[in-house]
């Protein structure tokens, strides 16, 4: 199977990256999985991301996306969702495709720990990867689990009114990404220690790349 959908529109992402050596000072502890290229090759499938409004808005986007796979992941060391027991768990019978790879196959992988059967045919078809009948892509190939993090961060807005990318290429606040992406459990007083641990990675990746963080830092 072709994976590397993106090769033709990979010079298409003008806007800002970040250096591999940035990458590295970032993620000094980073599992080998999470390459520096395989992220920047999974960038060329949303050219708007990190690439919108001003230099000081496409450092922020690019801040807050590290900062909050940076706090999914243990900081890219894991590539999987450690509970093992929560693996059944993710599989949306109701749905008419079901789970073809095997109800206990759609557990959190990947940056973002894209999970449910729903999602992975979702993310599977934006990006046109059979993800559905090939979920372990995700934790066996760098650029496709760049891309699915880049999939949720780009269109989807979770328990928010937002994408992740709209909070930050408007402006509207680093708080609001949490909130799209783990809003209903972290947000409005339910865990303010994981949001503080977001904030804190946001804060020293805006400093690592010389950016002023902004408002709206909390949710």
């Amino acid at each position: 199977m072709d994976v590397n959908i993106t090769d033709g529109v990979q010079a298409d992402h003008q806007g800002f990256t970040v250096s591999e050596q940035q990458f590295n000072d970032g993620f000094p502890n980073r599992n080998s999985f999470y390459t520096y290229q395989g992220l920047v090759d999974a960038m060329g499938a949303y050219p708007g991301f990190a690439n919108t409004g001003d230099e000081a808005t496409q450092k922020r986007e690019f801040a807050a996306f590290l900062a909050n796979v940076g706090h999914e992941t243990g900081d890219l060391v894991y590539v999987v969702e450690q509970n093992t027991a929560n693996y059944p768990h993710y599989c949306d019978t109701t749905q008419p495709y079901g789970c073809p790879a095997g109800n206990d196959q759609y557990y959190g992988r990947g940056p973002i720990q894209l999970s449910w059967n729903f999602n992975y045919k979702a993310a599977g078809d934006a990006l046109g990867i059979d993800l559905l009948n090939n979920p372990r892509l995700v934790e066996t190939d760098s650029a496709v689990a760049w891309k699915t993090g880049l999939w949720y961060w780009n269109t989807q807005t979770g328990p928010g009114t937002m994408t992740p990318h709209d909070a930050m290429a408007n402006n509207v606040g680093f708080g609001e990404t949490i909130r799209s992406i783990n809003g209903s459990i972290e947000c409005n007083g339910g865990n303010p220690g994981q949001v503080q641990s977001r904030i804190d990675r946001y804060l020293k990746f805006t400093s690592m790349l010389g950016v002023d963080p902004g408002g709206n830092l909390s949710c």
